[in-house]
């Protein structure tokens, strides 16, 4: 379906089941992150309910549709723009009928849906601290980066209030905050039951944390293999490039 391309956006082609995206070149753009956590969270069900914390351009969100077969996946975001971007791209893909993107603080969810209805929870929150690291001046890549509009506490009591029991929360974020995790996690009743760490190469220390946690679940933690993104030689690994859906036939 044709849509609007404003000035300084793009189309990317996500070379996956013909998905595309609409991206500002100024902005905030996807990354690796969201696709690895795409990928992470193809096990959900059939037919669940699919909230997508911090939607951005709805490229999880998107990518869901595409790997799984929720039923109803919704994009919260606060940003205006960048929310009726990704409402754009939604329809540029004709998944109109699956996503939905709601221009909403997360903080504000309850008075939206009902406590306890929601099957799972997708989240690329901001890595950094409110009061931690350089700041970028682009308001759009701020929000995105640091705590500014919400906090992992936030986004983490948020999933334990929009979870049913059993309901499953995937997320990545950065090795550096896993005890802060793990510890919020328990606070609000979910318990983490997996974990990947992606590495840059094997001689790299990790950069990238992937976490699944289950509400109200008995304790249980398996550690996955981890994730190599380069070879030696510079090039995606064999994994990556199956994630990717690039792997050689």
């Amino acid at each position: 379906m044709k849509v609007e391309i404003k000035e300084d956006e793009r189309i990317d082609d996500l070379e996956y089941k013909n998905l595309k995206i609409i991206q500002n070149k100024n902005n905030f753009c996807f990354g690796i992150d969201s696709v690895l956590l795409s990928d992470f969270a193809k096990e959900i069900k059939k037919n669940s309910t699919v909230l997508d914390l911090g939607t951005g351009n709805g490229i999880v969100a998107i990518l869901l549709a595409g790997k799984t077969e929720a039923k109803k996946i919704v994009g919260i975001e606060i940003q205006e723009d960048v929310a009726e971007m990704a409402q754009r791209s939604v329809k540029m893909n004709n998944l109109e009928d699956r996503i939905e993107i709601i221009n909403e603080n997360i903080k504000k969810l309850k008075n939206i849906f009902g406590k306890g209805t929601i099957d799972s929870i997708v989240t690329n929150p901001p890595y950094k601290k409110d009061n931690t690291g350089s700041k970028n001046i682009n308001k759009n890549k701020l929000i995105s980066r640091h705590e500014v509009e919400c906090n992992l506490e936030d986004v983490i009591k948020v999933t334990a209030e929009m979870l049913k029991e059993k309901g499953s929360m995937y997320m990545v974020h950065r090795p550096d905050r896993l005890v802060d995790i793990i510890d919020l996690l328990r606070k609000y009743k979910l318990e983490p039951k997996e974990i990947k760490l992606v590495y840059p190469t094997k001689i790299k220390e990790p950069n990238l944390l992937l976490i699944k946690a289950v509400k109200k679940a008995r304790p249980f933690l398996k550690m996955d293999k981890p994730l190599f993104v380069y070879d030696e030689k510079g090039n995606y690994t064999k994994e990556i490039l199956k994630i990717y859906n690039k792997e050689e036939k």
